[in-house]
């Protein structure tokens, strides 16, 4: 199994790159977010990776970091979800705000992405819940939001605003708020948007 590869970078087609290792040239696919983080052509490039047999393949997928490719690793363990889809979903969303959808059960991020259906993103979440959701907060506390937080954005949320709307005016909440006054202090916060 290849886990890492070190080298110089010689060509950027997104999804696909060119790593040379020592004289031997790797294809690696690899999501937008690792690709828009990418040194320059020429430029020494290491990346994690995970390497995909089929019968009739060898596919090597990259990634910026160990996190990015543990969710992945999550991602293709899931019924219906191949490598390409996992890498759409990486490429459509960051991992923070894939864990908080998960967290949140919000299916109506992950539709967003193209290539996921509401029965695949439904999948997802359901696979996904107390995995990814736990492990992401502990590893880089993405989306460690208070309970009472939380009640809020799922109040913004079901009163028909967006997650953009509802994160911003969450923001302009004190993190000591209770749910009722949250919730007051965040609609007053959206009306004067």
């Amino acid at each position: 199994m290849i886990g890492r590869l070190s080298g110089i970078l010689l060509e950027k087609n997104p999804p696909q790159l060119l790593v040379d290792v020592q004289g031997v040239g790797y294809e690696v696919d690899v999501s937008m977010s690792t690709f828009y983080n990418l040194p320059g052509v020429g430029e020494k490039v290491v990346l994690f990776t995970h390497q995909a047999i089929r019968e009739d393949a060898h596919l090597l997928f990259g990634f910026g970091n160990a996190e990015e490719r543990a969710v992945f690793r999550q991602l293709i363990k899931i019924t219906g979800v191949g490598a390409r889809t996992a890498l759409s979903i990486l490429s459509g969303m960051s991992i923070a705000d894939l864990a908080q959808a998960v967290t949140l059960q919000e299916s109506g991020r992950l539709v967003k992405v193209p290539g996921i259906g509401k029965k695949t993103a439904e999948r997802l979440l359901l696979e996904l819940k107390g995995k990814l959701g736990a492990d992401i907060g502990a590893a880089g506390g993405a989306h460690a939001v208070p309970d009472a937080q939380t009640d809020i954005l799922n109040a913004l949320l079901a009163l028909g605003y967006s997650d953009k709307e509802a994160l911003l005016a969450l923001k302009k909440v004190p993190a000591e708020a209770g749910v009722s006054e949250g919730i007051k202090l965040a609609l007053k916060a959206l009306s004067k948007g």
